[in-house]
């Protein structure tokens, strides 16, 4: 369903975004939001719902120009709203009314795709293109999710940006070593820049902020893709939460050691395949697997970890697991490690429903982190609409977010109605309404139609035909 228009934020927005700032005065003291500014909140909630873009012109369309564009604007960029609280916050409103005291946390990154020539959005760099195999320009974020028996969601997140001196020496340490360049004529590498940290130290900093902002929540294991299964990533962040297990993936062609040689995890599997074994999928659904474990020496850890190989049925290659944790067991791991899909959906969801997958152009630091931050709200508010709350508390299948939102939609329709109908004159509220929109929802002229322009002389001109005759008897 497409937004048309609303009067007024939801109910269940209004009642979050003042729980929210109960939260922050408990917090400390004289921080919380005026009333400007919960109203304004709770405006662009509403917006990102309807419009689903985080855009001030579309806001203001659908909004009948309670808020203009620049007054939108204004708010996000002068008014002093605590944003480096409201996250955090946000995630206490929803922790709190589902009563969540434990859970695993997912750590996983993503892209958003910008355009080649974009110059005043933050954080924007060369990626990789994982659906072309090419580079496009984009943003690369970092989040922290938590999934628990109740809920899943985010509560935390970096923008990832790579170091520039790091990137041109290894562009030039590339093309040097395929010249044939000696390592020891090549430019040496260049320090560490702090400002720059890699995605498994911003992943070990999101986890740190975990464990301050959410002291009372206890963590049963993290889980991570393969790009974080190093040494320090492992033990760094098992250690931030008292030595819980740490789950991640490992490439096939890591080296492990077995009876006193070197292979490889492949290797090492091809010789001591698995057996099959029932397991369950994300507390669901039961399916069958080939699994083999054992407790190998990882050679870039120096140390044993948990191997793992698993393969789905139907599947010709393993995927291989590494965990931290030796004492818990291979079925334990294996099913622990289906919850991270769960970072996937969040993604999608994300993207696709709550507003930052596209027009979100806002410029500078601020542009980019503020307007992710109010896409999360819509996330967490979402999460307390009251057919979701109904569902979680009576243990039934929650609700999409794109149901929801279209839900949504539809209340916000039947609510301005009825606010039309309770009037003393709908009449004549109808009347200025329909003024308004006709001011606010203009139509735009069109490039592609002709009318009203000049087509020109599509025919033969007289005098030029023997031109034409003598050039085909040519």
């Amino acid at each position: 369903m497409s937004a048309t228009f609303f009067l007024q934020a939801e109910s269940f927005i209004t009642s979050f975004v003042e729980a929210l700032n109960q939260v922050i005065e408990e917090h400390k003291a004289g921080d919380g939001m005026s009333r400007t500014q919960r109203w304004w909140i709770s405006f662009c909630v509403m917006g990102i719902i309807m419009t689903n873009t985080v855009c001030w012109a579309r806001f203001a369309r659908t909004g009948l120009g309670k808020y203009s564009l620049e007054a939108l604007s204004w708010v996000f960029r002068r008014s002093k709203i605590p944003w480096e609280k409201l996250l955090c916050m946000s995630a206490k409103v929803v922790l709190r009314r589902y009563g969540i005291k434990e859970g695993a946390l997912l750590i996983d990154d993503t892209d958003k795709k910008r355009s080649k020539v974009t110059k005043k959005i933050e954080h924007v760099h060369k990626i990789k293109d994982k659906a072309s195999g090419g580079f496009i320009m984009g943003q690369s974020i970092v989040f922290l999710v938590l999934v628990t028996s109740k809920i899943t969601i985010p509560v935390g997140f970096m923008f990832y940006v790579p170091d520039p001196a790091m990137s041109a020496w290894n562009k030039l340490d590339k093309a040097l070593k395929a010249q044939g360049v000696p390592a020891r004529q090549r430019p040496s590498k260049p320090p560490k820049d702090e400002k720059y940290p890699t995605k498994q130290e911003i992943g070990l900093i999101l986890l740190y902020q975990f464990r301050q902002e959410h002291s009372d929540i206890r963590v049963r294991c993290v889980l991570a893709d393969a790009l974080y299964g190093t040494k320090a990533f492992l033990d760094k962040a098992s250690d931030i939460f008292g030595g819980i297990q740490v789950i991640s993936q490992v490439r096939a062609n890591q080296k492990v050691r077995s009876r006193g040689k070197e292979v490889s995890v492949k290797h090492y599997f091809g010789k001591h395949p698995g057996t099959r074994k029932k397991i369950m999928i994300r507390g669901d659904k039961e399916v069958v697997a080939i699994i083999g474990s054992a407790r190998l020496h990882v050679h870039c850890h120096g140390k044993k970890r948990f191997v793992i190989a698993l393969k789905y049925e139907g599947e010709e290659e393993y995927r291989y697991l590494l965990a931290k944790d030796m004492s818990w067991t291979t079925q334990d791991i294996v099913e622990s490690h289906t919850l991270r899909w769960l970072a996937e959906v969040f993604h999608e969801d994300w993207k696709s429903y709550e507003g930052w997958g596209k027009l979100t152009k806002q410029q500078g630091e601020e542009g980019s982190s503020r307007s992710l931050i109010l896409s999360l709200l819509t996330d967490h508010c979402l999460l307390l609409h009251p057919e979701q709350t109904a569902r979680i508390e009576n243990k039934l299948p929650a609700c999409t977010v794109g149901s929801l939102q279209t839900k949504v939609k539809v209340d916000s329709l039947l609510t301005s109605i009825q606010h039309i109908l309770d009037l003393e004159d709908p009449q004549k509220y109808l009347n200025q309404l329909n003024e308004k929109t006709r001011e606010i929802f203009s139509l735009k002229p069109s490039k592609k139609q002709m009318s009203g322009r000049d087509l020109g002389n599509l025919e033969p001109t007289a005098s030029l035909k023997y031109k034409a005759a003598e050039a085909s008897l040519a």
